[in-house]
């Protein structure tokens, strides 16, 4: 007695099986390589770190090779955790529940005002240098003809209050364009204000940035000293003035309804 193992088969249907098996090992593969970043995770209630289990497991451990000499990073790194705590409590023990600030809302790092802690280098451009830096420093950059230079222009906030004066501009060199404005407050602190969070008003010569209240500025994170800024420090200005929209006044955290 013989059998004929391929009386039931055809070659459409091997070829339609043998899809189904390459895209089910590529969505396996997929889900293992994208958590090379971001994990592991940890628990909301307890703070317990883990790692997901399964056959969709972590992926093994790859060296990746940084541009410009920056070095080397090893993904996924179990040690690379983001070391902020202590300024927020949960308002319930269940899993999800709402954070509050403690202490001062603005550098609590919750909510919009939150940040990754990255790379304490700056961004560069494709020549491997810095990409953002001041105006004054940048003698083939220029405001183009017709165009207003804020420069020595009034900084005020939401309530209306002046927050300082532009010193300097901050500007992207590989996007040519302005990133952050150089604030000089009463205090004769320097501070990096976001350009987009910013309304310019020509006639007035102000820059109205409604993210803070005109005091409020003095606690933004301060001028870089060494004419660069990088890419930790900048998440840093972005999610204070981004935490000022809901934590600048008491009733901005409160519902619309």
């Amino acid at each position: 007695m013989s059998y004929n193992l391929t009386a039931g088969l055809d070659i459409a249907e091997l070829v339609v099986w043998a899809f189904f098996l390459f895209f089910i090992g590529l969505v396996i593969h997929l889900r293992r390589e994208d958590r090379r970043e971001g994990y592991p995770t940890e628990d909301d209630v307890t703070g317990r770190v883990g790692t997901p289990g399964g056959f969709l497991s972590m992926p093994l451990t790859k060296t990746f090779q940084l541009p410009f000499d920056h070095g080397t990073t090893i993904q996924p790194n179990p040690e690379d955790r983001d070391g902020i705590r202590g300024r927020s409590r949960r308002t319930s023990q269940w899993a999800g529940s709402p954070l509050e600030p403690l202490g001062d809302p603005l550098q609590a790092a919750i909510g919009p005002g939150a940040y990754a802690v990255r790379a304490d280098r700056p961004d560069t451009n494709m020549e491997g240098h810095a990409r953002i830096v001041p105006l004054s420093v940048q003698p083939d950059f220029y405001i183009a003809r017709g165009d207003a230079d804020p420069r020595g222009w009034v900084v005020v906030g939401a309530d209306r209050v002046v927050a300082g004066t532009v010193s300097d501009l901050w500007i992207d060199t590989a996007d040519r364009l302005v990133r952050y404005y150089e604030v000089a407050t009463p205090s004769g602190k320097s501070v990096l204000a976001p350009m987009f969070m910013s309304s310019v008003q020509t006639k007035r010569r102000t820059i109205e940035i409604d993210a803070l209240l005109g005091h409020q500025f003095e606690g933004a994170p301060a001028t870089p000293s060494t004419g660069q800024i990088t890419l930790h420090e900048e998440d840093r200005v972005q999610a204070f003035f981004g935490g000022g929209y809901l934590y600048a006044t008491p009733a901005r955290a409160e519902p619309f309804l």
